[in-house]
């Protein structure tokens, strides 16, 4: 997509420069501390699965009963590596000797770090080749039949039973969709847990567990041989088992995930401390496994006005990308989010509509930006709601956006039917189809609406990121910067799964993940 924008590099420069000071100002509270799911995400890594005779995933029993005791600061791989030296028992194994209480992993006779780590070696080299085989995989496969152009056709499904969810999937891949997300059942963002195995009851969506990921990755499999295109499952590792949820999309081979810095704190109400040390490490691993993360920005204008508020979700991008970038996350695996959210009977809406989406795309050259379809205006009239999707339609193919988030016609009437998602990709098939190449063709007026309005959403940007940068970017959330909401930053749920780490505290994937990422570099 050509330049069609002329754009401040100064301000830009600005803007970058602001959103390092602001990663930096929460930097050293995410180096000196982890967390319950990070722990429990580094057992998952270690091959350590099931659920005790409770229900009680085993993650959970082996880091409740070291926090409980006061020692997880030191890190469970540490007692991990203490307890398969003590037993001779491999990571399964001596989870289940822990769940049964047949043993105690904080009293296992103290090790030197470098040497529990030695212990571990043998399987922390086996979690990684399983995430290595999984990308080969994908790679292989999109070599094979490769996916569709973009903007790729995005859709959801949402019953609350995998299988039914697969079934659906199977028909919007035929129908032409590029990439199903199987949209979570309500709430499983607060559960401080992940739950295990196939689930056919959720509230608005369906249970993320590692199972339901496995039976719906080999499906779209199946049909992407069927249609030859490559079809790309989407889930979300957000909310308090943010790491444990990338790590279980890393071993099922997921394409996408939801992954924001801030999204969770603010419209989820998880503690922002929390929320910091975990997204680095869900992205380190969703940037290992070659994973596209997607942001969150779209949801801003859900309690903001587009038209007042477009400079607040450039100014998360800025953030979003310097955070991940610090994960180790290439600009390619970076799905920054927007949305096409203005009043529609604001003048000239569309107008705004496409500088917003077109300033996005040029400032993110790299990025496969995902662009999302309106819902804050949908009023359940069907033949309204269809033309604005098509005109939603409209700028993503003109600006060139990667990732289009089909809007359905009955949004605000009720969850869509097999038909409404046939008719929301024939209407997003026919307008890509017809205006392929129409964003070659125009340019737009150097002192026009697009670009003045363009100029402003950027120096506005520019001029929140500096105010976050002096404040700091806990104190902005306090103050309600981002949607108009607020959030304390010794608040909200899963502030007690906060850990300080001790001088001998080790997170060997981690350690390892980063090595290979700085020399993808």
């Amino acid at each position: 997509m050509a330049d069609k924008l002329t754009i401040d590099a100064k301000l830009v420069d600005e803007c970058r420069n602001a959103a390092e000071k602001i990663a930096d100002g929460i930097q050293d509270h995410i180096d000196q501390n982890t967390t319950v799911s990070v722990e429990r995400t580094i057992l998952r890594l270690l091959g350590i699965d099931g659920v005790d005779s409770h229900e009680v995933p085993l993650p959970n029993v082996i880091v409740d009963q070291i926090h409980k005791q006061g020692r997880l600061g030191e890190g469970v791989a540490y007692w991990m590596g203490c307890g398969m030296a003590a037993t001779g028992r491999n990571p399964q194994e001596l989870a289940l000797m822990v769940s049964s209480g047949e043993y105690e992993l904080t009293s296992s006779q103290a090790m030197k770090p470098e040497a529990a780590m030695q212990i571990l070696e043998p399987w922390i080299t086996r979690g990684l080749s399983i995430i290595d085989d999984r990308r080969g995989e994908r790679e292989r496969l999109m070599q094979k039949i490769p996916t569709g152009p973009q903007p790729w056709l995005y859709v959801i499904v949402a019953t609350g039973n995998i299988f039914e969810d697969v079934v659906q999937a199977r028909a919007a891949a035929v129908q032409g969709a590029d990439i199903i997300a199987v949209i979570r059942t309500t709430a499983q963002s607060l559960l401080d847990y992940v739950p295990y195995g196939p689930t056919t009851e959720g509230f608005g969506g369906t249970y993320a567990t590692q199972e339901n990921f496995r039976i719906m990755r080999k499906a779209l499999d199946e049909v992407g041989e069927q249609t030859g295109r490559y079809i790309q499952l989407v889930n979300y590792c957000s909310g308090l088992c943010m790491p444990e949820i990338a790590a279980m999309g890393a071993l099922e081979r997921l394409d996408m995930m939801l992954n924001d810095a801030i999204y969770g704190i603010l419209f989820r109400d998880i503690n922002m401390k929390r929320t910091f040390v975990d997204q680095l490490f869900s992205r380190m691993i969703n940037a290992y496994a070659g994973i596209i993360i997607n942001t969150g920005e779209d949801n801003y204008l859900t309690t903001a006005d587009a038209a007042e508020e477009g400079h607040t979700v450039l100014a998360s991008q800025f953030i979003n990308e310097e955070l991940a970038r610090r994960s180790g996350m290439p600009p390619c695996l970076m799905g920054l989010g927007h949305a096409f959210e203005m009043n529609p009977d604001l003048e000239d809406g569309f107008l705004f509509e496409v500088a917003q989406a077109q300033l996005v795309r040029q400032l993110f050259p790299d990025s496969p930006i995902k662009f999302m379809p309106p819902t804050k205006y949908m009023t359940g009239d069907i033949f309204r709601g269809h033309t604005m999707d098509g005109m939603f339609n409209m700028a993503g193919v003109l600006t060139g956006q990667s990732i289009q988030l089909l809007g359905m016609l009955t949004e605000a009437a009720h969850t869509p039917f097999l038909q409404d998602r046939a008719l929301s990709i024939a209407n997003a098939k026919y307008i890509f189809n017809n205006a392929r190449h129409l964003g070659e063709e125009l340019i737009f007026r150097p002192d026009g609406r697009i670009q003045q309005w363009a100029d402003r959403v950027l120096k506005e940007a520019a001029e929140m990121l500096d105010d976050i940068a002096e404040k700091g970017l806990m104190r902005s959330i306090e103050d309600a910067v981002f949607a108009s909401i607020s959030r304390p930053a010794d608040g909200g749920k899963g502030a007690d799964g906060v850990i300080p780490r001790k001088n001998i505290y080790r997170n060997p994937f981690a350690e390892r993940m980063m090595e290979v990422l700085k020399n993808e570099d």
